[in-house]
């Protein structure tokens, strides 16, 4: 039996914000089960989490594989951690695949310290173009694939096609208006 706990990030009202799976398990699972587990309950993370000796280690799981880095599912998993498994932890390290993470309570806020990945500019193609329904004036690509786009209104009326998209390189593909990239 593995305990799980559901809990919504960057928000303070439940059934908002951006929801996470968070398991419990007493020993890790095989990757099949996590897998599966994560498939089963079909949201963007399913975050799972044991104590070892040298402290938390934290791994993440889509309903299409594990990834490297996930916040708000690190940040759901400290705030059930804090609230619900120790509660007299203020701050938690987690070890992950993108190295050593922490979450720290301030009162009832949570302050996360992220690696951020390096970007490089890429050529604009026009599989972009048809994957986001409109040209980049650029792109950028680290884990996640970024596609600037000329204004705002561009992001907000852009139609994106996410089979095509998924055929872009990168994790993930956002799209932002020019000066949200720094």
């Amino acid at each position: 039996m593995i305990k799980q706990f559901i809990a919504d990030a960057f928000t303070d009202k439940i059934f908002h914000g951006n929801p996470a799976a968070i398991c419990l398990p007493e020993r890790w699972p095989d990757d099949k089960l996590m897998q599966d587990i994560a498939s089963e309950n079909n949201l963007s993370e399913t975050a799972f989490v044991v104590k070892e000796d040298s402290g938390w280690k934290l791994r993440w799981f889509t309903p299409g594989g594990e990834i490297d880095l996930c916040g708000h599912a690190t940040l759901a998993t400290a705030f059930v951690l804090m609230n619900f498994v120790e509660p007299d932890l203020t701050e938690v390290q987690f070890s992950t695949l993108s190295g050593k993470l922490s979450v720290k309570k301030k009162n009832d806020l949570y302050e996360m310290d992220f690696p951020a990945y390096e970007l490089k500019r890429i050529e604009v193609t026009e599989a972009m173009k048809k994957a986001i329904g409109c040209k980049p004036l650029e792109a950028w690509i680290g884990r996640d694939l970024v596609c600037v786009l000329e204004n705002e209104d561009q992001v907000i009326q852009a139609k994106p096609d996410l089979e095509k998209a998924k055929a872009l390189d990168g994790l993930g593909t956002s799209a932002q208006k020019v000066g949200d990239m720094l």
